[in-house]
């Protein structure tokens, strides 16, 4: 038996700082932030692109991908960061910049500055999902880590659920997608109160690391001698660039595929409908199961749904209806897969929070955005690129466990 089995038998740590169901639902709304600042601007896309001039309908997901990239880059910051002045400071900051930079996107006047906006942004609430695993990391280990991460997930994919929808009533009722920016702006600078009045610092003064090129050079060297944290971190870059490439082509596929743009909102909120249902399912079975078994049933039955679905995109008998049929219990597995991988990756990091959630999410991250772009700027009236792309990434994501894991998948432990 490894060291990684016997951490994956103990017992569960907990050490939350507040009530479990707040500490929950806050951890959610800081991660929500994100979702907020993507899947909002959805239905808004059409009209963004008309009134500032974007003539190519496949460039209007430079709005997507540029939140992306500064995602991905913010992540390098955020972690040494939060293992040097605290996991409160940065998340603090880092959301006072995120209403600064939505309200400079509500007022850009071209779509240049809207992009540098949208990058600022993302590079600010990046520190949602780098500190706040720290932070997770810092309170949880094992599987009670993942249980905590999966009822997060479900509770702010609630978010996905309602975004779209708010996006298409501001555009569609008041006429304005600038209103949707300033509403993140509101909704972030609330978080933050909240956050600032609630959660005390979980960073254990002994674990300070000073911000030292050597010490972050240290810590990535640690990471990348683990197995499991760089296999896991690999998988969850393919496993996320599949979400990237639906996010990114969605709009596209109701509206030019299907022609049926008045149900985006609906067809949206019926596949994040499901993922939530699995991250819930997730937070009871990984605690029975373990998070090797879910994980990896889920990225193979992620593969095998792309596959079919393509092969019934090329048999010529997808309409809209099977589209969510087939593609809403896909991205639950894949919302399965992704909360135990970065459960996973996490686990032998304790040492090193911080800079090892700042690596991994940076990897992941700019991996995914680059696969996601890739797939959705290859978008050409069908869903054929986008299920070729599932496809491939399924496949590569489930390869990458199966090298990490030496063959031996599906273990309980």
């Amino acid at each position: 038996m490894d060291a990684r089995t016997e951490i994956s038998q103990s017992e569960p740590i907990d050490r939350s700082p507040i009530p479990m169901g707040e500490f929950v639902a806050m951890i959610a709304s800081i991660m929500a932030l994100t979702a907020l600042g993507i899947d909002s601007m959805l239905p808004a896309l059409p009209a963004i692109g008309e009134q500032l001039g974007v003539s190519e309908p496949n460039h209007r997901q430079y709005i997507i991908t540029a939140f992306m990239l500064g995602f991905a880059v913010g992540q390098l910051f955020h972690g040494p960061l939060a293992d040097r002045f605290g996991r409160k400071p940065v998340i603090g900051i880092a959301l006072a910049l995120y209403v600064v930079t939505n309200v400079v996107a509500a007022f850009s006047s071209s779509f240049e500055l809207l992009l540098v906006a949208r990058a600022a942004s993302g590079a600010a609430v990046a520190a949602g999902r780098v500190v706040t695993v720290a932070l997770v990391r810092d309170c949880f280990q094992g599987r009670a880590m993942a249980r905590v991460m999966s009822l997060a997930f479900m509770t702010f994919m609630v978010v996905p659920v309602l975004a779209p929808a708010w996006g298409q009533l501001m555009v569609m009722i008041f006429g304005s997608w600038r209103l949707i920016f300033g509403g993140i702006g509101i909704v972030a600078a609330l978080v933050l109160t909240w956050f600032l009045i609630r959660m005390p610092e979980t960073l254990d003064p002994k674990s300070v690391n000073p911000l030292d090129l050597r010490e972050i050079w240290r810590g990535y060297r640690i990471m990348f001698r683990d197995r499991w944290a760089v296999g896991y971190t690999f998988a969850t870059a393919a496993i996320t660039g599949c979400f990237f490439a639906f996010i990114g082509s969605i709009q596209q596929i109701v509206y030019d595929v299907f022609k049926r743009p008045e149900l985006l909102t609906v067809v949206f909120a019926s596949v994040a409908g499901l993922m939530a249902v699995s991250a819930f399912a997730n937070s009871r079975l990984v605690m029975r199961f373990g998070m090797r078994f879910l994980s990896h049933l889920a990225i193979l039955v992620t593969t095998i749904l792309a596959m079919v679905h393509l092969a019934v995109i090329l048999l010529g008998g997808e309409n809209l209806v099977v589209f969510i049929v087939l593609q809403a219990p896909m991205m639950a597995a894949m919302g399965l897969a992704n909360s135990n991988f970065s459960a996973m990756a996490m686990e032998n990091m304790g040492e090193i929070a911080g800079r090892a959630s700042s690596l991994q999410g940076f990897i992941a991250t700019l991996g995914a955005a680059v696969f996601g772009a890739v797939i959705g700027q290859a978008f050409d009236g069908t869903t054929v690129p986008l299920y070729i792309g599932f496809t491939v990434l399924g496949l590569a994501a489930l390869g990458i466990v199966f090298v990490t894991e030496r063959g031996k998948l599906f273990r309980r432990n």
